[in-house]
């Protein structure tokens, strides 16, 4: 029969939690570089058309002014579809999020290091489990309103094929110990 004791519970939350961090600190970076090249990539458009106007203004023709049309052009499609997606938004959204869920896992970490040395009784670990999950679903109130379904598929990592809550896996007592990978640093 499968068994999960409160210790575990108070376990699985924090490496639930520790892959959340992980996923949104993940995506964040990833997002991240995607707007730089994206800048960079609009950045080359206005070059390219400045240099094509400046051409045009040197040696007028139809050509140059064909190529000065079409670089502005990109590059307002460019800056506009730049702006309609709001990289930096989302950015500022998987950083706020990562950050939070950052205080959070160490919350949780002091939590299980205060039941290990005995300092709590059942009620307080109770209750501090039950903040500490609230805190969890508090990091993901405003961040992703508009961005919901994306949200969810990183908040909930794909099933990698294998049960991850076998009782095994959660034995308490002394010789129970957290993954080394729990929280990355």
């Amino acid at each position: 029969m499968f068994r999960l004791g409160v210790v575990d519970h108070v376990r699985l939350n924090l490496d639930f939690a520790s892959q959340n961090y992980t996923v949104h600190a993940k995506a964040a970076d990833r997002l991240a570089a995607r707007t730089s090249k994206i800048r960079i990539g609009v950045l080359v458009l206005l070059g390219a058309a400045t240099a094509a106007a400046m051409t045009n203004l040197i040696e007028p023709g139809r050509y140059v002014q064909l190529a000065t049309a079409i670089t502005v052009l990109l590059a307002f499609v460019a800056q506009a579809a730049y702006l309609a997606i709001d990289f930096e938004g989302r950015v500022d959204a998987h950083r706020s999020c990562a950050s939070r869920l950052w205080l959070v896992c160490d919350r949780y970490r002091s939590l299980l290091a205060e039941i290990q040395d005995g300092l709590l009784n059942r009620d307080s670990i109770l209750q501090r489990r039950d903040e500490l999950s609230a805190l969890v679903h508090a990091a993901y109130d405003q961040a992703f309103a508009l961005d919901q379904k994306a949200y969810e598929s990183l908040r909930q990592p794909p099933d990698d094929g294998h049960d991850r809550m076998s009782s095994g896996d959660l034995q308490s007592g002394a010789g129970a110990r957290l993954p080394n990978d729990a929280v990355p640093h």
